[in-house]
């Protein structure tokens, strides 16, 4: 079964890049299965994350300017051209079906390409984002463009989303819910026996570690055997507020922006609690890879994703914006070992439910049915 899939690019590091290459690994080493993946963008650059030597890559070289809005003339006057590059690969290709994983331009045209070949459309992001857009959109424009969205959506054969809650967002009756894989499943989970508490994601305002720091500065004045530790990159005017904000409150010495790493795995290891503070999750990585390391998770109730994820024995969810109570929940984890060895094991129990074997049959049930 010839299998492509398509994104932008596979260059940068990325959740989207990274279940990618799970996904395609996985398949490819299948002796029925043959996977392609085509990109528009990848500007002879290695992959970020290891393919299999069997998946064959072909690179459409559109490259879009993604400082500008797909809607600017620089990117319209590359969508023929685009239309026309990827007409022509699958054409050659002729798989029995095409996955569309990024959210991009081609996410707007491809069920109109080559009409006989089923197409799949992955979401890796909460649609919560365009609730209040939907419902108070005064552009006419904005108005227009949701309802095309709406129209493009329903000629998918099959919208693939991450959790149940996200249903509740689309219009269209070919949804099917299949959540992400484990990337790693240690044979080895954390002592939970160092002082430490992790977070990690994209450093951007969404993830709210700006309120952690206050959450750990309320923690700080009951323990001070405790560090807090940050992982990740992102914007640097939001990091270099958070770095003032670390010093302002005297928290240097306990509170450490860490930057990215690329051994996640090895740094919950050493740590004995992972927490998440974000406005909005569609179905985060991060929390399953904490959960298949032994560690609880204390986390906001946001909008869709940890609700899905942390289970009431493996985690605590926190009220959004109660800083009072998360960090009084962090100080009850960490100073009651028995209770944190419990939810310890309770989540790496709950992880496995999400190992790649298991999700991956749910992909390959899929790619039968529309293909019966």
């Amino acid at each position: 079964m010839k299998i492509v899939f398509i994104i932008d690019q596979v260059y940068r590091h990325g959740g989207i890049e990274r279940v990618l290459s799970i996904k395609a690994n996985y398949l490819s080493k299948l002796k029925n299965f043959d996977i392609h993946i085509i990109t528009t963008e990848q500007k002879n650059n290695e992959s970020c994350y290891s393919f299999n030597d069997l998946i064959k890559f072909k690179d459409l070289n559109i490259n879009y300017h993604r400082n500008k809005s797909y809607f600017h003339p620089k990117n319209l006057i590359k969508v023929p051209s685009h239309i026309l590059k990827i007409n022509a690969a699958l054409k050659t290709i002729n798989p029995n079906t095409v996955v569309v994983c990024s959210h991009s331009v081609d996410t707007y045209f491809l069920p109109f390409i080559r009409k006989k070949i089923p197409k799949i459309k992955e979401f890796h992001y909460s649609k919560f984002i365009e609730v209040d857009k939907r419902t108070n959109q005064t552009s006419f424009f904005k108005k227009l463009f949701f309802k095309f969205a709406d129209f493009v959506e329903s000629k998918y054969d099959k919208l693939v989303i991450l959790n149940r809650d996200e249903a509740h967002y689309y219009k269209s009756n070919n949804i099917k819910i299949i959540p992400n894989p484990l990337t790693f499943y240690p044979e080895n989970v954390s002592p939970l026996q160092n002082p430490k508490v992790i977070s990690a994601g994209r450093i951007a305002p969404v993830k709210r570690f700006d309120t952690l720091i206050d959450i750990w500065e309320l923690v700080y004045k009951k323990n001070q055997q405790w560090q807090l530790h940050i992982y990740g990159n992102g914007e640097p005017d939001y990091i270099e507020f958070l770095q003032s904000k670390i010093k302002e409150k005297k928290l240097s010495d306990h509170v450490f922006l860490k930057g990215a790493t690329s051994d996640i795995q090895n740094k919950m290891l050493h740590s004995s609690l992972f927490v998440m503070t974000s406005d909005n999750e569609c179905f985060p990585l991060v929390l399953l890879e904490a959960q298949a390391c032994g560690l609880p998770i204390i986390s906001f109730d946001c909008p869709n994703g940890p609700r899905n994820i942390i289970k009431a024995d493996a985690g605590k969810l926190i009220m959004m914006q109660d800083v009072i109570g998360f960090s009084e929940s962090i100080l009850n984890m960490i100073s009651n070992p028995d209770e944190l060895n419990k939810y310890g094991s309770n989540a790496r129990r709950h992880a496995q439910e999400f190992k790649v074997e298991s999700i991956m049959e749910l992909w390959i049930q899929l790619f039968k049915e529309l293909n019966h």
